[in-house]
Parts: C-alpha cells; sequence; structure tokens
C-alpha cells in the first residue's frame, strides 16, 4: 500500500472523495483543498483517468521535521529516487509552504532540486536535467511550520486539462470546477442543460462526457507512465474498459448558446475536437432573451464578475435584467450561478436556495441555487 494525496478545488473535496471511492480507494482523509489516501497503484492510475474532480494526485515519498533549509536537503538526499525513475529524465521541483518561517521557498526549491540531482550523482555518476516546462518526473515539496513532505507528482499535468480544449475565450472556467458545479447542481444526464454563457463550452464538455461515460482522462498520458514502476498491462486493461463502457455520440438535450459569435465558435471547435458535437445544440442568442429549451431542466452559468469600477457599474445595471429574464423565462427550471460578486442575489431580486463557497482559480466565488417557479421567487 502507498500514501497519496489528491488535490482539488476548495469545496469540491467532499466529491472528489466520491471519485476516490470509485476508483477503489478505501482509507481516506479529507482535508480543505484535498484528500490524503492508503491505496495500491491501481486505484491511483483509476482516481487519475476517472477522476473529474481531482487536480493532481500525488504519490507520497518521504516526510520528516526540520528546523533549518540543511534538514530539508537531508530528506531529499535521503529520499532514494533512483529508484522511480532515470538521470535521463527531465525534473521539476514545485514547493508550496503553510506557516513556514523560512525565509525562501525558491532557495528551499533549488535545495531540493540539488539533493535529487547529488543523489543522483551518488548512486549513478550523472544528474537528470531540469525542465520546466514539459518535465518527465515533477516532484511536490509542502512544507508547514517545521514537518516537510516530499511527493512525486503521479499525473503529470494538472488532471482538469483533459487534452481536448483546442480554443479558448477570456476567463475560461476551469474543467473540474465545471464538473464539479454539475454534480451540486444534482444535474444527471438526460435531464436538459443548459449553459446560456457558455464562453468556450467547458460546462458543455464536461456534460456531454459525463452523458456519454467517457472518462476525462482517456485522452491524455500521464506522471504515472513515465516511472520505472509502470504496469503497461495494468494500465492498457483499465483503459480498455473504460472504453468498452462510452457510449456512442447523440444527442443528450445539452444546450449552449452565447450572445458572442466567436464563443459560439469556440465551443464548436471544442466539442467537435472532444467527438462531442452530436450530443451539444448550440446557437447564438442573448440570455435576456432567449426562452428555455425545455420545460424543465438545470441551467448553468459563469456570468461576468467585473473587477475594475466601470465593470462593476455595468452588472449592476445587468443583474436586475438578469433576474427578470429567468422569471419570465425560465419557470420550473433550476438555475447554478457561480460568481465572486456577493452583490448577485441582491442585484438579481432574487432569494438563492443555496449558496456553496467554490474557489476558481485563486478567485473566491459562491455557487448560487435560483429555484425557478412563476411570479417572485422573492421571500
Amino acid at each position: 500500500m502507498e500514501k497519496f494525496f489528491a488535490s482539488c478545488p476548495r469545496g469540491l473535496e467532499a466529491l472528489l472523495a466520491e471519485d476516490l471511492v470509485a476508483a477503489g480507494v478505501s482509507e481516506l482523509q479529507v482535508i480543505p483543498g484535498g484528500v490524503h489516501f492508503v491505496a495500491k497503484w491501481p486505484a491511483c492510475y483509476a482516481a487519475n483517468l476517472h477522476s473529474r474532480i481531482a487536480t493532481r494526485i500525488l504519490w507520497r515519498v518521504a516526510h520528516g521535521r526540520y528546523a533549518k533549509e540543511d534538514d530539508i536537503y537531508r530528506l531529499a538526499l535521503d529520499t532514494p529516487w533512483p529508484l522511480w525513475f532515470t538521470a535521463e529524465q527531465t525534473i521539476r521541483v514545485d514547493v508550496t509552504a503553510v506557516k513556514s518561517t523560512l525565509r525562501s521557498l525558491e532557495f528551499i526549491t533549488l535545495r531540493i532540486k540539488d539533493a535529487i540531482c547529488d543523489r543522483f550523482r551518488a548512486d549513478a555518476s550523472k544528474r537528470p536535467n531540469v525542465d520546466t516546462r514539459e518535465p518527465d518526473v515533477r516532484v511536490h515539496g509542502f512544507i508547514t511550520v517545521d514537518e516537510c513532505t516530499l511527493y512525486v507528482d503521479t499525473s503529470g499535468a494538472p488532471l482538469y486539462q483533459r487534452g481536448l480544449r483546442q480554443k479558448t475565450v477570456e476567463a475560461p472556467l476551469k474543467e473540474n470546477v465545471a464538473a464539479g458545479i454539475l454534480r451540486l447542481s444534482g444535474w444527471q444526464p438526460g435531464t436538459p442543460l443548459l449553459d446560456p454563457m457558455c464562453g468556450s463550452g467547458t460546462f458543455l464538455v464536461e456534460a456531454a462526457q459525463m452523458a456519454l461515460n467517457i472518462a476525462p482522462g482517456a485522452g491524455r498520458s500521464f506522471g504515472f507512465q513515465r516511472l520505472k514502476a509502470f504496469q503497461l498491462d495494468l494500465w492498457k486493461n483499465l483503459l480498455e474498459r473504460a472504453m468498452d463502457d462510452e457510449k456512442p455520440a447523440a444527442d443528450a438535450h445539452i444546450y449552449g448558446s452565447d450572445l458572442s459569435p466567436v464563443a459560439v465558435r469556440a465551443a464548436l471547435a471544442n466539442l467537435d475536437r472532444a467527438g462531442l458535437l452530436p450530443a451539444v445544440t448550440l446557437s447564438t442568442g442573448d440570455l435576456l432573451e432567449i426562452r428555455a429549451p425545455t420545460e424543465q431542466g438545470v441551467m448553468v452559468a459563469n456570468p461576468p464578475y467585473g473587477e475594475r469600477l466601470s465593470e462593476l457599474d455595468e452588472l449592476a445595471a445587468f443583474y436586475p435584467l438578469l433576474g427578470s429574464a429567468l422569471k419570465r423565462n425560465f419557470a420550473g427550471w433550476n438555475c447554478y450561478l457561480l460568481s465572486a460578486d456577493l452583490r448577485l442575489p441582491k442585484l438579481m431580486r432574487l432569494t438563492p436556495s443555496k449558496k456553496t463557497p467554490l474557489y476558481n482559480g485563486a478567485i473566491e466565488c459562491r455557487l448560487f441555487e435560483f429555484k425557478m417557479v412563476a411570479g417572485s421567487n422573492r421571500r
């Protein structure tokens, strides 16, 4: 059994735990920002392949207390890196700290990198090179007040990078945040779904993959594939099983629209690249004017939340119109809006039935739930 840590956007930890249990993990501990778990390698592979919520899955390889920088260097030097990868492979080291009193994270990062290279020199008479852009192996250090943990990244590129996005528009939503919102909304494949501000189509791609039972990692590679202990046959079996479970692309009652024709073209290109275009109906339209495509369904949207004063003034004028449009055209629908603008419900003149704190990258947001009924929704 090995020890791992799966990270995720803040607010989605419980959903990540569900993904890990589905991958075969039984021993786990949920903390803010992720889940510690103990498992064998098949569960690690399966979690990387199937989790829509995880950002990275890290394999814990060393842990110790420290008083000064040299203690962290010694911990990294005593770790048997050559057992897991070769000197011909490139590396990258990243360090995160919480409440650490050490002066410089850059210096600690350099010391861990030096220790890895020194260990290779001692064991193999040569050292790996550094590649900060596309390394073969990523090493992560996590430092608290007096403890340091070292991890090897089994994911490689972040797991929200599904290998599908071709075109993007400004401020795209991360795929694992979009998947989390779909899960939090209670949406199930077969239920009509609309994103009326679809941008480059992140919600649409995630929903279509869920509707067609496509594993989110089926189209990309992973860090564990570049480790010495990689079990190719095990991985092939997992991947083949996932592909056997996929459904053929067909209309899935998923609808997307946007005021911007450029955004709709970007969404179309991304859906087409992913082979998901038959599952989604796309159109150009203004949220304030479009009508619900069916009598009942789930709406998800990530409306703009301005950072400049002029944008905030524009939004203050837009939100009341949005509230009126939802009441007028979406009675019978459950609407979910992600925003960092906490004024949104009040200015829309609607009372949310639920407010869920979520992070999109470093931005703290709320997922507002509005259950639309005919007439006013204000208590």
